[in-house]
């Protein structure tokens, strides 16, 4: 799929686009950011589309999916938050100022590019709310080496980072 195409035919939806959006969001900023973060996928991914099959369709099943791992990433975060509060609150683990903040970030992106390349794709794409099945399909792998990597990329970060850990 062509840059072209892609503003002729998956652009020129943009209004139908945001109404399904805000089906789902109820709100219109969020709606906005939902199609914003589909249009990013779709045009990522717009070499797997196959031409000839309803390019809509296509679009309405990413901003779908998209919705429900937004969904699900962020009741993990309020159950992390939860978490966090409660720990905060012993003084434990908790970052107090903005210096602080970035050591840690620091610290995490250098974990993070550490992982070796192979661990490190499948991770971010997992952390970013794929599914091990689109993951195995985009890396063209098996999804239990997906499953293997992620698993190998998780112990590795929890090595490096154990100073930071949260959970018991």
């Amino acid at each position: 799929m062509s840059n072209d195409f892609f503003k002729n035919e998956v652009l020129v939806h943009s209004t139908a686009l945001m109404q399904y959006a805000y089906k789902f969001t109820k709100n219109e900023e969020d709606a906005e950011d939902l199609v914003q973060n589909t249009l990013v996928k779709v045009f990522r991914n717009r070499t797997k589309f196959q031409n000839g099959t309803n390019i809509l369709g296509w679009v309405y099943t990413i901003m779908r999916n998209t919705f429900i791992n937004e969904c699900r990433r962020n009741s993990l975060l309020q159950k992390f938050a939860t978490h966090n509060k409660s720990t905060q609150e012993l003084g434990t683990y908790s970052v107090s100022n903005n210096g602080e903040r970035i050591f840690v970030k620091s610290e995490i992106e250098v974990a993070l590019n550490s992982l070796p390349e192979k661990y490190y794709q499948a991770f971010m794409m997992y952390f970013e709310g794929y599914k091990y099945h689109e993951i195995a399909e985009y890396l063209n792998i098996p999804e239990g080496t997906v499953k293997t990597r992620i698993h190998m990329a998780r112990k590795t970060l929890q090595k490096k980072l154990k100073g930071y850990k949260y959970f018991n």
